[in-house]
């Protein structure tokens, strides 16, 4: 994941929260918050997965 789509998805994700914010809407402003972590969380597992075939390519190598 490129850094423009992480932050385009991150703004995507502060916007749903506020909009939940100024219609009053709890369960907007939850999911807004939900899928943001879900973003980070995804971003964290696929860099650790890129590092993880540079590891097994290395390894491959020798």
């Amino acid at each position: 994941m490129t850094g423009l789509v992480f932050w385009s998805l991150m703004a995507l994700c502060l916007a749903v929260e506020i909009c939940g914010l100024v219609i009053d809407n709890r369960d907007v402003h939850y999911i807004g918050a939900i899928a943001g972590c879900g973003v980070i969380g995804i971003t964290r597992l696929l860099y650790r997965a890129a590092r993880c075939e540079e590891f097994v390519e290395a390894g491959e190598e020798e």
